[in-house]
């Protein structure tokens, strides 16, 4: 059974930083890929960063790349996402997920506010 936990959302500021976390325990060969997903009140859902096993992959979504950082331990299973330079259009419910998008976590929420 895979489960993943994702953490380290919460309020800050705009130009704040945070850095979330998804803790995965179980197996499953669609680890290989892990992605960050995010949903903001009243929208679809918004692929954000997806990374590779080796972590020597990593993509990220336009409107988070440049101030975005993914990577992932892969001894302590847990991907992290850092985000900095915060902005209110940042706010949303922040998912991880696996490669084939079957085990999600409960999400994590991040509000950027003044």
């Amino acid at each position: 059974q895979v489960q993943l936990v994702e953490s380290g959302g919460g309020l800050v500021q705009p130009g704040g930083s945070l850095r979330l976390s998804c803790a995965v325990s179980g197996f499953t060969p669609s680890m290989d890929w892990m992605h960050w997903v995010r949903q903001a009140p009243g929208k679809g859902p918004e692929w954000v960063s997806g990374i590779w096993i080796s972590g020597s992959t990593t993509y990220y979504a336009a409107s988070v790349k440049g101030r975005s950082t993914i990577s992932r331990d892969n001894a302590k299973n847990t991907v992290y996402l850092q985000m900095n330079n915060l902005s209110p259009e940042d706010s949303a419910l922040y998912y991880c997920t696996t490669g084939d998008l079957q085990y999600w976590g409960q999400g994590t929420q991040v509000t950027v506010s003044s």
